[in-house]
């Protein structure tokens, strides 16, 4: 495979690696508040948290420009910073980071709801901290739920097209990750090209999905 065939496949591993490393920081407290906790407006969290995936991609692509744009609140401070993210690889970053979080933070939210709260209570009892119990108890534990929506998160961040075409744009040795750049071979009619991209897509997604599939079913096998 070619540079010029290669750069779309290397683009779209490197966004969705940063996309989960960028949400996992994040998924993994509110996925713990959410499957722990009862308070009020904890409903609404759940719709804030799954309204990425609900939206149709080109609102949230749209969303995303108007906040990080020169005329929106984040884009303004960046821009006077000397900083721009709208049309770059960063904004391919951030559009797949956007609509992965909703998988991995209710998937994770799922295995840890499903960790027994008695084994955090004994953790608990000999005076780990919170942070500590998470780390130390909960992760372990959970570890196959949360490897499963990692990798689901990560294969939703490869896949993702329409925010981020909305967001980042499609250039050509920048922000052409493999679904932009199936787009475009469709445009121009060359089949051989989007059926590659097409064919690598679909192998990836498909071990994903047996991958999250064992993990999945490890973890029940093991709590029964």
């Amino acid at each position: 495979m070619n540079a010029e065939y290669a750069f779309p496949v290397l683009l779209s591993l490197q966004v969705a690696t940063a996309a989960l490393l960028v949400t996992l920081p994040l998924a993994l407290p509110l996925a713990r508040l959410q499957a722990r906790s009862r308070y009020r407006g904890r409903s609404l969290v759940d719709a804030a948290v799954l309204l990425p995936l609900v939206l149709p991609p080109s609102v949230v692509g749209y969303l995303l420009v108007l906040v990080f744009g020169r005329g929106g609140p984040l884009g303004g401070l960046l821009d006077a910073a000397g900083l721009r993210i709208i049309f770059t690889p960063a904004a391919a970053v951030i559009a797949s980071a956007v609509v992965a979080f909703p998988i991995l933070t209710r998937s994770a939210q799922a295995a840890i709801a499903a960790v027994p709260r008695e084994i955090e209570e004994a953790a608990a009892s000999l005076g780990l901290s919170p942070a500590a119990v998470f780390a130390r108890v909960t992760v372990p534990a959970a570890w196959r739920g949360l490897a499963a929506a990692a990798v689901l998160a990560f294969a939703r961040a490869m896949g993702e097209f329409g925010a981020t075409l909305m967001f980042a744009g499609n250039m050509p040795g920048s922000t052409n990750t493999m679904p932009l750049e199936i787009f475009s071979a469709y445009e121009s009619g060359d089949d051989g090209r989007a059926l590659l991209y097409v064919a690598l897509l679909a192998a990836v997604s498909l071990a994903v999905v047996l991958a999250a599939s064992q993990l999945e079913t490890r973890s029940t096998e093991r709590d029964r």
